[in-house]
């Protein structure tokens, strides 16, 4: 699947987001197991794939100015306006304690819904792509060192890290 944000300038929060968003919820003629099936948004955090449930994003954006805070956790890298609301960022790279990068090219942040109803931003190095996976090849995750991945899905020679998100979010909790 080419990503709908590369070279074409429009920005996945709009009409090419709206498509991929319809295109996943749409169900195959003649699929019975649908319901076993997960769709999940994959992404790119230092070369390794992560994915969230599609159901949870709200849009994805090219990366633009992120105004400051202070007194927020490194995490935090600001917040954004987006079409008048306030979005705050998050750093995933420093979420999973990994070395920050100054964005690029494919460098998005993907808006998601929190699990009080609010929106935040996460910042990621590059989204791959909207895909349907197997209930059944997905499994809980070992202890990951930073809590933030709650389950591995195989995808063809590659695993596949779902984050979980709330945890992913509460960082405020714990500063």
């Amino acid at each position: 699947m080419s990503d709908p944000g590369s070279s074409d300038g429009v920005d996945l929060g709009s009409q090419a987001w709206d498509d991929l968003a319809r295109t996943a919820r749409s169900t195959e003629d003649g699929d019975e197991q649908q319901e076993d099936l997960r769709q999940l948004l994959t992404f790119e955090v230092d070369s390794t794939p992560y994915a969230v449930p599609v159901e949870r994003v709200r849009e994805i954006v090219r990366i633009r100015p992120i105004t400051p805070v202070p007194h927020v956790p490194k995490e935090v890298l600001g917040v954004i306006s987006l079409r008048g609301e306030i979005v705050e960022v998050i750093d995933l790279r420093l979420r999973l304690a990994l070395p920050p990068t100054d964005p690029v090219r494919s460098t998005r942040i993907i808006v998601v819904h929190t699990e009080d109803g609010k929106v935040a931003g996460i910042l990621v190095d590059a989204v791959r792509e909207v895909s349907r996976v197997a209930e059944d090849s997905i499994r809980p995750s070992t202890n990951s060192g930073t809590g933030s991945v709650e389950a591995l899905c195989v995808r063809g020679d590659e695993f596949v890290s779902l984050m979980d998100l709330d945890r992913v979010l509460e960082i405020h909790a714990e500063h």
